[in-house]
């Protein structure tokens, strides 16, 4: 009885199209996308001593050191409510955004053997870190739980848009990341200009003051960066303390779909190129 073994070529081709995102592709490599974004965690605390208490300790002495300066200091108004969990309400949500867009955009260049040797999704390299993230979200959230049992906040019927606006986030942060981590396989200097970058944002960001502290003439210079109106969101949806400004909210939604839809277009037209440029 003789054996016929069949003969087949698989040939993977750079595609040209923008709209061209193969969903069933994506669908089976999924399981790739979570092991990279555990990697990730790996990584990041691996040889530790503190290991993922780290999560916890940088948002908590970055708010004393806020509170220091800024409500002790400099008597920044806080909504009515006391300085450290106004901070650190912001912070957790800042916290997790400019990490994850930090490491999103340094992705591809980082994981240079894997473009050159590996056929995979490219989009999950410069996603996993933003996945990652929400592990440290998620732990340094319980810090947040205590200081409001400790200053008698109990969140309202609003608690339920939380998920919304974490997932936002990702996908801002993953958009944001898309164009930079594209960036950056051409133009190293991307890698050098993104903490100014996260630096100066952190101050247009209502994460150190509330919104109403600037004038209303002036405040929608402020909705012009996404993360205003997520932070706000995110503040007030935990504490209750203000109603849930959903004009902010849908500017920074509209403005974070555009991001993420761009930033998929730009990463997809320019990835044939990133194996040759790496």
């Amino acid at each position: 009885m003789t054996e016929h073994a069949t003969d087949y070529e698989l040939v993977i081709r750079p595609k040209y199209g923008l709209l061209d995102l193969n969903w069933q592709e994506l669908k089976e490599y999924r399981e790739l996308l979570f092991f990279l974004a555990l990697r990730e965690i790996k990584i990041r605390y691996k040889q530790t001593v503190m290991g993922a208490s780290w999560a916890l300790l940088q948002p908590f002495f970055t708010m004393i050191v806020f509170t220091l300066i800024f409500s002790r200091l400099a008597q920044m108004p806080s909504d009515g409510v006391p300085y450290p969990i106004f901070s650190y309400s912001g912070l957790l949500l800042w916290i997790y955004f400019s990490n994850a867009l930090s490491q999103s955009s340094n992705s591809l260049v980082d994981n240079a053997p894997l473009l050159s040797k590996v056929y995979m999704p490219r989009i999950f390299i410069p996603t996993a870190p933003c996945l990652s993230g929400l592990v440290d979200y998620g732990i340094a959230m319980s810090i947040l739980a205590v200081m409001m049992v400790y200053y008698h906040f109990m969140p309202g019927i609003t608690i339920l848009l939380l998920p919304l606006i974490v997932f936002m986030t990702f996908l801002l942060s993953s958009g944001l990341g898309y164009w930079l981590s594209s960036f950056c396989v051409k133009y190293r200097d991307v890698k050098f200009a993104l903490p100014f970058f996260i630096q100066l944002l952190l101050f247009v960001s209502p994460v150190i003051y509330p919104t109403n502290i600037v004038g209303e003439n002036m405040r929608w210079l402020l909705y012009l960066n996404p993360m205003t109106g997520l932070i706000d969101a995110h503040r007030a949806c935990l504490l209750g303390h203000v109603p849930v400004n959903f004009v902010s909210l849908a500017i920074s939604a509209v403005l974070t779909i555009v991001i993420f839809a761009s930033g998929i277009l730009y990463l997809r037209s320019t990835e044939k190129y990133f194996a040759d440029l790496i």
